[in-house]
This record gives C-alpha cells, structure tokens and sequence, in this order.
C-alpha cells in the first residue's frame, strides 16, 4: 500500500470520471438545470454518484434535508426498487417540485415520504410522524450545518445495526481543515466538531471520503 501524499486527484481526473461514468438520468439533469439559477443548494454529482452505490441492498431510508429532491433521487435510482425514502424539508415549495421530477424519473410516489417540518422538530414528533419511527437502514444527512449533531442523535435511535449514516459539505470547501478560510457564521465550526465527534465516537466506525464537498461515512455497530 502506497503511503505517498504526492498524488492528489486533479479536475481532469474528475472530468476523466464524469466522461466514463453512465450519462444521469434526465431528471437529475433537470434538478441540476433548475437548482444552479435558483442558487438551491444540492448534492456534488461525484457525491450523487457515489451516494447511489452505497445505497445498494438498502430497504429503509431517512433523509434530513430534501431542497429539490437531487439526493434523494440518487438514493431511490440506487435502492432496491422495493426500498423506501421519507425526506424532511419543511419548504413545501421545494418538495413539490422535487415530487415531479422524481415521478418523471419512474418513481412511484409512495415509495418517497415527505415531511415538511424542521427536521428536529419532526423528529421530537414522536407518533404524531409515524413515517419516522424506523428503523432505518440508511440515513443521509444534509441541511443545517449547525444542526448535524443533533440530527445524528436524533437518527440514531432509529438505526438497525450496521446501518449506514452519510453527511455532506463535511469538508465545507476547505474551511473545516484551515486550507481555506472559514465562512461566516458557526457553520464551519460546527462541523468540525461534528467531524471530530464522529469520527471518535465509538457507536460507529467513520471516515471522510475527500469527494465533493466532503462525504462522512460512518456504519452504526448497534
């Protein structure tokens, strides 16, 4: 094994990749067309990508963080076509419009739940959203960077052993690790401690996979 730092993935490797890869489906083109001029933000397609594979196999997922439904759509064209989804994102402008290109992508509507409250507030619902009682096999979070820790203990309840946890914008372009300056607000100090606490947390084995914006990726050992 090579314990060499000299080689760093470059932005023609990526393109290497993009080119090489299957073509997305032409809803998640759509998604990506309507979320750039509108400055809604979504998942890294690499990070879609690789989202889509790991999901693989998986029968019961939970989102935090909906937007347009991008993520969400990579996970349900990935999952098993028996599997299902319940996003949270209380913007029901967004979910609507996400509920459209998911149909055109051939997904039937009751494999994708809804629920449009904040998430911990959702969450803290108890019976009153039985769609979030779980368990749960996969969750993917990616909404309120301040939030994601609360997020996490909220899920973990609901998690089957060996369930899966993905978080994205770990890395927050640079601003977790000290590369690049932080941005304003408490978003890269959050995650930074978010970071730290998972990947020391002794509930899971965790990394951080440098694609996209940062990919945690920790397995519940129950």
């Amino acid at each position: 094994m090579s314990t060499s730092r000299g080689y760093v993935p470059s932005a023609a490797d990526r393109d290497w990749i993009e080119s090489t890869a299957e073509p997305i489906h032409p809803a998640l083109a759509a998604i990506e067309a309507a979320a750039g001029p509108e400055g809604i933000p979504i998942l890294d397609r690499e990070s879609g990508r690789v989202l889509t594979v790991m999901v693989a196999g998986r029968r019961r997922i939970v989102e935090v963080g909906t937007a347009y439904g991008y993520s969400t759509l990579w996970m349900a064209l990935g999952a098993a076509p028996d599997s299902t989804i319940v996003t949270i994102d209380p913007d029901r402008a967004r979910t609507g419009l996400a509920r459209g290109w998911w149909s055109q992508a051939g997904i039937a509507d009751e494999r994708i739940a809804v629920v449009n409250r904040p998430a911990l507030e959702a969450f803290a619902a108890g019976e009153s959203e039985p769609a979030l009682t779980g368990p749960f096999d996969f969750a993917f979070i990616d909404a309120l960077k301040e939030e994601y820790a609360a997020y996490l203990e909220a899920i973990v309840p609901r998690l089957l052993p060996g369930a899966i946890v993905v978080a994205d914008n770990v890395l927050w372009s640079g601003g977790v690790s000290g590369d690049k300056p932080a941005r304003g607000g408490g978003s890269t100090e959050a995650l930074r401690a978010f970071d730290e606490a998972v990947l020391h947390d002794t509930r899971f084995n965790a990394t951080i996979l440098p694609v996209g914006d940062g990919l945690l990726v920790a397995s519940y050992l129950g």
